[in-house]
């Protein structure tokens, strides 16, 4: 069984990542949002990305950096397919994963004016925001020293696989099939 973490800044193209590994390659997705999301509602909490963070932390401070990914891959274990976790956000989460035998990590990122337009477009309940606020909410993820806080730089220096979003899908597409071709 194969893991590919994504990892990447906002707007970035995770899951456009994740799209093109379920479609093409028959991978399970798996989301650290979906999970964390579920948490969020078990609280009466609404879903926002103030929310997704402070209840992220929370969950890792309470358990482990790697909580959200350690249940996410027992989930994965429990299908026995090919899976990807998306969004992998600590350092935690990736040396827990590493671990655990064959992961890969994929970071993305594009141009930051780019980022904010796509998710504009995307109007996620996450995504109505302010340009101001979208730079706040990066800068907040970009580093920390709190193991159990988000730490995107690191994750990026971690990563297997670096990837620029700046053209279209299909080049996208393109730079993961090149990326992974090792494993197909």
């Amino acid at each position: 069984m194969i893991i590919i973490g994504i990892t990447g800044t906002l707007g970035a193209g995770k899951g456009t990542i994740v799209e093109y590994l379920v479609e093409k390659k028959g991978f399970k997705h798996h989301s650290v949002r979906s999970f964390i999301a579920k948490e969020i509602e078990k609280r009466n909490m609404s879903v926002n990305r103030d929310s997704l963070t402070m209840v992220a932390n929370e969950l890792r401070a309470a358990h482990s950096p790697s909580y959200i990914v350690d249940r996410l891959y027992e989930e994965a274990l429990q299908d026995g397919k090919n899976a990807v976790i998306e969004s992998i956000r600590t350092p935690g989460e990736v040396i827990s994963l590493r671990k655990k035998g064959s992961f890969i990590l994929i970071a993305i990122d594009a141009d930051i004016r780019l980022r904010y337009e796509r998710i504009l477009l995307r109007g996620s309940e996450t995504d109505h925001i302010s340009f101001e606020e979208f730079q706040s909410n990066e800068q907040r993820e970009l580093s920390n020293s709190d193991p159990n806080m988000q730490n995107l730089r690191k994750c990026f220096e971690m990563s297997d696989i670096q990837l620029s979003n700046n053209e279209t899908i299909e080049v996208l597409y393109q730079k993961v099939e090149d990326g992974l071709k090792d494993l197909f």
